[in-house]
C-alpha cells in the first residue's frame, strides 16, 4: 500500500487547512498527518499547553499520593514513591482519556500516551520531588501547614517552567504531543 503523494494539489485538503500556501514544495511524505507545525516552529504557546496538560495529571497524583500517605501514615519515602506513581497514572490517564474520545482504539492509545507523555512527566516528577526533597523542612510538612502547600506549589512551577522547553523541542521533532495532536483532527 503506498502511501506517499507527491504534493498538496492531488488530494482533499483537511478541514481548517484549505488556505495554507508554500505546501507546494512538501513532496514524499509519507503521513500527511506528520505536519502538526506545517514544517515551521513551534510557538511557545503549544509547548506551555502540552506542558499544562502534564502538569495537572501530575499534580493531581503529587497531592492525592501525599494526601494517602499522610492518612496512612507512611514515611517520607514511601509517600513519594506513591505520589510519583500517580502522578505518572493521572498524566497518562487524561492524555488517554483525549486519544479513546477521538475514537481510537485502547492499545494504540495507550502507546501514543506513552510516548507522548513518559518524558515530559519524568522531566516534571524530578524537578518536583527534587525541590521538595532540597526544600528544608518539606519533606516533613504536613497537609495543614503552609510550608507543604508553598513547598508544593513552588515545585510544581518551576517543575512548568523547565518542562516546557522539553516539550518544545520534542513537540517539534513530532514527539511527544504531536504525536497526541494527530488522533484530535
Amino acid at each position: 500500500m503506498d502511501h506517499a503523494h507527491h504534493g498538496h494539489a492531488d488530494h482533499e485538503p483537511h478541514a481548517g487547512h484549505e488556505h495554507h500556501s508554500g505546501h507546494e514544495a512538501h513532496t514524499g511524505h509519507e503521513h500527511h498527518s506528520g505536519h502538526d507545525s506545517h514544517g515551521g516552529p513551534v510557538s511557545w504557546a503549544m509547548a506551555a499547553k502540552a506542558t499544562l496538560h502534564c502538569l495537572t495529571g501530575c499534580a493531581i497524583g503529587e497531592v492525592l499520593g501525599m494526601i494517602i500517605g499522610t492518612a496512612l501514615g507512611w514515611g517520607n519515602l514511601a509517600t513519594m514513591i506513591a505520589a510519583i506513581v500517580l502522578a505518572f497514572f493521572f498524566g497518562y490517564a487524561l492524555t488517554l482519556r483525549g486519544i479513546l474520545g477521538a475514537g481510537v482504539d485502547l492499545r494504540t492509545a495507550v502507546r501514543v500516551a506513552l510516548a507522548a507523555d513518559t518524558l515530559s512527566i519524568a522531566v516534571m516528577e524530578l524537578i518536583d520531588n527534587g525541590v521538595i526533597a532540597l526544600w528544608p523542612g518539606a519533606m516533613d510538612a504536613h497537609l495543614s501547614e503552609a510550608l507543604f502547600w508553598a513547598a508544593l506549589a513552588l515545585s510544581l512551577a518551576l517543575a512548568f517552567v523547565v518542562t516546557t522547553p522539553v516539550n518544545k523541542w520534542m513537540i517539534g521533532r513530532g514527539k511527544g504531543h504531536a504525536v497526541v495532536h494527530r488522533y484530535h483532527h
